[in-house]
């Protein structure tokens, strides 16, 4: 049990370069696409409910579509969301559209996304 939580921990506190990298790993070593294998888990529960699913989403993604006038701002507050470093939020903003948090509830993503949007960037929620 210590062995996963130890695992989950490096997961966690993992960069966006370091993350990139492992999407290649499990993409190429196993062909495992991991945008798919999140979509497959998240719906995985709610796939029996039928229609009911959709309306009850409960984890958002908040997706950074453009940096707008203010790209600076938005990398300062990316950073600040997020707790990455600096480097990170910058190559975030500049790899627009991504996501800047995922498997967030409504409340926070709608917050993420007023903050983003005031700041000058261009967000969607999905």
């Amino acid at each position: 049990m210590a062995d996963l939580k130890d695992f989950a921990e490096k997961l966690v506190n993992l960069t966006v370069k370091e993350v990139n990298e492992l999407a290649t790993i499990l993409k190429e070593e196993y062909g495992i696409e991991p945008a798919a294998a999140a979509v497959a888990v998240a719906a995985g529960p709610a796939a029996g409910g039928g229609d009911d699913a959709a309306e009850a989403q409960t984890e958002f993604t908040v997706v950074l579509k453009a940096a707008g006038a203010s790209k600076l701002g938005v990398v300062k507050l990316v950073k600040e969301l997020t707790g990455l470093g600096l480097k990170e939020a910058k190559e975030l903003v500049d790899g627009a559209p991504s996501n800047v948090k995922e498997g967030v509830s409504k409340d926070e993503a709608e917050a993420l996304k007023a903050s983003l949007e005031e700041a000058g960037a261009e967000v969607e929620l999905k």
